[in-house]
């Protein structure tokens, strides 16, 4: 991202679809310029389920944006191209790895030579339906040279790298390509939601001495594993915070809208934490009389689903091969990541230090109101 060139941000998620706008100043922090979001209709999971609702939501959250430019930085900017996340149950991770040679070992490796092997590596045969949407390179190997960094400027004939793939479906890919286009928006790029949330939310310093980013949405929850600097483990969880007011819908046998607003505004991960005798009063369906609702029972409900959630979490760490290596912990975003007393309940469930990931220190100032 180049210094004054503005970028628009799309992330087309189950709950809410959000445009974010902003540019590099010169301090190298991001400039917010507007923000906008709107109600997501045709997203069910991360994924593309209804083209004209989301369409309509994608519309609508871009025009929201360009009101904020304008009232907050008195700014007039056409929206061309976005930027776009994507996420779901339809992605997968892979480990491969790749190789290329060389004519001459007297010329030192370039950055094309760099460029060729991912590019090769781009061409791998996947099952059906997949296509390759990152890939990430993790070590390098110059001829019987392991472990590097950076092999540019090095001298040897075969070059390999231990990539790390993401792909997704075709047909989740293509509808998001669709619904941008009939917004009349060309999409810039297309990245892993967990990665631009990672590059948010998590210092370097933590990439390097190992820590896994939990991020949990309104469909999926997302996991990305990181050490030495580097991705080496994703997932995608396939429960967030919808779920969690589903639960207390029939737990509490409340409305949507009303188990939706107990959760934001009352809800707590650690029951004990909430007092016995503390009540919370709602309006009562069509006339009948009010309800009360026990917010340590609604903590009870509610701890249930995200301890289930957490060991899914712990699962995928395990998985990595990473456990013991994640100095740093986890870190906790997206929406799910304001309950009260979230991250005591993490360390309890996985043993793990956790904290609460904002982007607050990448940013130049307040973000704007939508």
């Amino acid at each position: 991202m180049q210094k004054d060139a503005v970028i628009v941000g799309l992330d087309i998620g189950t709950t809410k679809v959000c445009a974010i706008v902003g540019k590099r100043n010169e301090f190298g922090k991001i400039e917010v310029l507007g923000m906008g979001k709107a109600e997501s209709l045709g997203v069910i999971r991360g994924e593309v389920r209804n083209i004209d609702k989301t369409v309509k939501s994608i519309n609508e959250a871009i025009e929201r944006a360009k009101q904020s430019m304008e009232k907050t930085n008195n700014i007039r900017l056409e929206i061309a191209s976005v930027h776009v996340g994507i996420a779901g149950q339809h992605i997968k991770s892979l480990q491969h790895r790749n190789s290329v040679s060389r004519p001459n070992n007297d010329d030192e490796i370039s950055y094309s030579d760099v460029d060729r092997l991912i590019e090769d590596t781009f061409k791998l045969a996947l099952p059906p339906g997949d296509k390759i949407i990152h890939v990430l390179p993790q070590e390098y190997s110059v001829d019987d040279f392991a472990d590097v960094i950076d092999p540019v400027g090095m001298a040897g004939v075969r070059l390999s790298c231990n990539f790390h793939i993401i792909t997704g479906n075709v047909d989740a890919i293509k509808n998001i390509y669709k619904c941008v286009d009939r917004a009349g928006l060309d999409v810039a790029g297309l990245i892993l939601e967990p990665l631009s949330s990672a590059d948010a939310v998590i210092t370097t310093e933590e990439m390097e001495a190992g820590v896994c980013l939990v991020d949990i949405g309104g469909g999926t929850t997302d996991v990305a594993i990181f050490k030495n600097g580097i991705i080496r483990h994703t997932a995608v969880i396939p429960f967030g915070g919808n779920i969690i007011t589903e639960d207390i819908v029939e737990g509490c046998s409340v409305l949507r809208n009303q188990a939706e607003l107990l959760k934001v505004k009352f809800g707590s991960a650690l029951a004990e934490e909430n007092k016995e005798n503390e009540i919370v009063c709602i309006p009562g369906f069509h006339g009948r009389p009010a309800k009360e609702v026990s917010v340590r029972n609604l903590a009870n409900v509610i701890q249930a689903r995200v301890e289930e959630i957490f060991e899914a979490v712990l699962y995928e760490i395990k998985s990595s091969g990473l456990e013991r290596k994640l100095n740093a912990g986890i870190v906790i975003t997206g929406g799910g990541s304001q309950l009260n007393h979230l991250d005591k309940l993490v360390e309890y469930v996985t043993g793990f230090d956790s904290r609460i990931g904002y982007a607050n220190e990448h940013l130049a100032q307040c973000m704007p109101r939508a």
